[in-house]
């Protein structure tokens, strides 16, 4: 049985290892005709026009729901519109592709944006409402502010600035989950007696290291493994509705006095396993234990993680998703660590137990309302 979850979790780390390079491939030329046309004389400068034609540079990744929804709308306006020169650009198609959208958005001033992004004369339109309402105002020169003036957007779309609160909340409703708790809290017992207060920062400290990388690791896996097979909207869908039945599980099992099996526990028999390395106390052994925690944890908490990573996998590519899975991540350990400090600085231990036992209801609640949250935008991501 260790065996088999050693082997799984090992997979997982290594999908995590081979997405990075997995995120663009490089073109075999080492020049795409999209750079050429935006580059002048080794300077960025977007060319404006070709032949009088204004130009429009759409960019978007073709796993991207909100790029698929937005690619029929720019063939059909190239279509209408043959006084413009459109070049969609697949970011995810080569490197170069990608370093070409940097560049726009740091000559637009737009800080950052996701695909499916738009730029034509001094304009830039980011997502599909604001690229189908505004992309005929912008190549018209009538694209206004409201007063009348011309404006280059320069600063996050509402859809990017939506995303951080929506992934820190997500990451800390998965980290208050009773699983790593009752695992940290009888690594802490395990050391009272025997150790001074520094190592059981160290131990705990590794304890939570371990628990984040295997958690970022195997997110980053998925998520290249989803990139790379081009089913991000399969994946939202199946995580739309693992994530609705499981809030509704966990909501109603509180409502019905808790009763069946809990969703937000390890089971007996990894308790088994992870148990004789927990009463080792050493250094090593924390980083196991945390491992195997990771392992258990993901398949009882794994409905809010394939949700967010559904949500960023809708919106842009390996590369940019990662600063939103370490900030989930960084969340998603943040109620560990607060834990083993104020234990380590005097709390005592059978107040942490009761307060785990006591908030055990209130978790499942906030977990279940967590989950149906992220399916029901997951599902309004999709249509």
């Amino acid at each position: 049985m260790l065996q088999r979850i050693l082997k799984y979790g090992i997979l997982l780390i290594i999908l995590g290892l081979i997405s990075l390079p997995c995120a663009a491939a490089e073109t075999p030329d080492g020049e795409s005709s999209t750079g050429r046309l935006a580059v002048n004389n080794g300077t960025f400068s977007p060319v404006g026009y070709e032949e009088g034609k204004p130009v429009i540079y759409f960019f978007f990744n073709q796993n991207c729901g909100e790029c698929v929804k937005t690619h029929p709308f720019i063939d059909e306006f190239g279509r209408n519109r043959p006084d413009v020169v459109i070049h969609p650009i697949d970011i995810m198609e080569s490197d170069e592709n990608l370093a070409l959208f940097h560049s726009f958005r740091e000559y637009y001033g737009t800080g950052f944006i996701p695909v499916p992004a738009v730029f034509v004369r001094n304009i830039s339109l980011t997502g599909y409402e604001e690229i189908t309402m505004g992309l005929a105002d912008a190549v018209n020169g009538t694209w206004t502010n409201g007063s009348g003036e011309e404006i280059i957007p320069d600063g996050e779309s509402p859809r990017s600035t939506l995303t951080v609160p929506l992934i820190i909340l997500a990451g800390l409703a998965d980290g208050i989950n009773p699983c790593a708790f009752a695992v940290l809290i009888f690594l802490i017992l395990s050391l009272i007696s025997i150790e001074s207060r520094s190592k059981m920062l160290v131990v705990g400290s590794v304890f939570i290291f371990a628990v984040f990388c295997f958690y970022f690791m195997s997110g980053l896996g998925i998520f290249a493994v989803v990139q790379s097979a081009g089913i991000s909207q399969i994946i939202s869908i199946v995580a739309a509705v693992i994530a609705i039945a499981a809030g509704l599980y966990s909501i109603l099992s509180v409502a019905g006095g808790e009763k069946g099996p809990a969703l937000l526990s390890i089971p007996e028999r990894g308790k088994g396993i992870i148990e004789p390395y927990i009463r080792k106390a050493s250094i090593p052994a924390a980083f196991i234990v945390g491992i195997l925690v990771g392992m258990f944890e993901l398949p009882c908490t794994g409905g809010i993680y394939l949700a967010i990573l559904s949500l960023i996998s809708n919106r842009m590519g390996i590369i940019e998703g990662i600063p939103y899975l370490l900030l989930y991540n960084l969340f998603f350990i943040l109620p560990l660590v607060i834990i083993l400090v104020v234990f380590a600085f005097g709390l005592p231990v059978e107040r942490l137990e009761q307060l785990q036992t006591g908030s055990r209801r209130g978790v499942r609640v906030l977990m279940g309302i967590v989950m149906i949250l992220l399916g029901i935008i997951l599902i309004f991501e999709i249509i």
